[in-house]
């Protein structure tokens, strides 16, 4: 069974037409965040998602624009030298911008903290950080602010600077107890193959989120669209004849075992057809298994 497709909505051209496109053609998630379309991103979602009750919405905090920043000091939850950096998991700022997230979107399932490996480059630190955030997110779950909270990472788990266990302990503490840590974002495609390749041999992250209950998703599975100029006629056939360079990457990243959700940036209504279209058969763990031992030796 391969992952469900959602939109991910950091590259697309249009966020509200690709939006509209993808939930009229059955996406299961919208996933966005505050500085997305340059700190646009949520008003431009907000009708999309109003006329679109059944589709999940995720988004993020962390990351904050310039102007975002000068705002959050205005408001007396940043100081200039924190709104400088771009990136804050500071309790106070989190409540601040994941409160001005709901007014602009008007709802959200899921709030992730955006690449907390940003915040600190020590793991004790970055913790600490994670701890601080997940009890106000924690505060806005019981309230019903929000449906529940996770983790978008690109690097933190590939370098260790937190686990699977080790995000479920820290949620535990701020929850003092039951908690509302229900789901991890992480890339998943044949250049940051890791996930993939580890879930195959039943091990890994998604393998522990999985058997966690979280929800997991697959971000980037076209590596940013770098991958559709590294792929070869060789690969495509070997994934799947007849499909198109993206069809193939997407499909290798959406047929990884314990995958729930995979995150695609598709712009127009031709995109989504065709990547709705190159996921009705998903790959059986042989063939990918195949696929991956092909790009490690390349």
């Amino acid at each position: 069974m391969s992952a469900v497709l959602g939109l991910g909505t950091y590259r697309v051209r249009s966020v509200e037409k690709a939006a509209r496109t993808a939930c009229a053609a059955g996406a299961a998630w919208v996933d966005t965040a505050p500085n997305y379309q340059g700190g646009r991103a949520h008003t431009l979602l907000r009708q999309v998602i109003a006329d679109f009750p059944a589709v999940k919405v995720s988004t993020k905090t962390g990351f904050f624009t310039a102007e975002q920043g000068r705002e959050a000091v205005a408001a007396g939850v940043l100081g200039e030298e924190q709104a400088a950096v771009g990136h804050s998991l500071d309790p106070g700022f989190v409540r601040w911008q994941v409160e001005r997230s709901m007014e602009e979107l008007g709802r959200a399932d899921l709030v992730f903290v955006h690449n907390p490996e940003q915040a600190d480059r020590h793991r004790p630190g970055i913790h600490t950080r994670l701890r601080g955030a997940f009890a106000v997110l924690e505060d806005l779950a019981r309230a019903g602010r929000i449906g529940g909270y996770g983790v978008a990472t690109w690097s933190g788990l590939d370098h260790a600077v937190f686990t699977v266990r080790e995000l479920l302990g820290l949620a535990q503490q701020a929850a003092g107890g039951r908690h509302h840590l229900v789901a991890l974002q992480q890339p998943v495609s044949l250049v940051m193959d890791r996930p993939i390749r580890h879930a195959l041999d039943g091990r890994g992250t998604l393998v522990q989120a999985r058997a966690a209950g979280l929800l997991t998703f697959g971000s980037a599975p076209l590596h940013g669209g770098e991958l559709l100029g590294l792929v070869t006629p060789e690969l495509i056939d070997l994934i799947r004849p007849g499909v198109s360079a993206a069809g193939a990457c997407l499909l290798a990243a959406a047929s990884t075992p314990g995958l729930d959700v995979v995150l695609l940036s598709a712009s127009t209504s031709t995109n989504w057809a065709e990547s709705v279209a190159a996921l009705a058969l998903p790959l059986d763990a042989r063939r990918l298994r195949e696929i991956t031992d092909v790009c490690a030796t390349r």
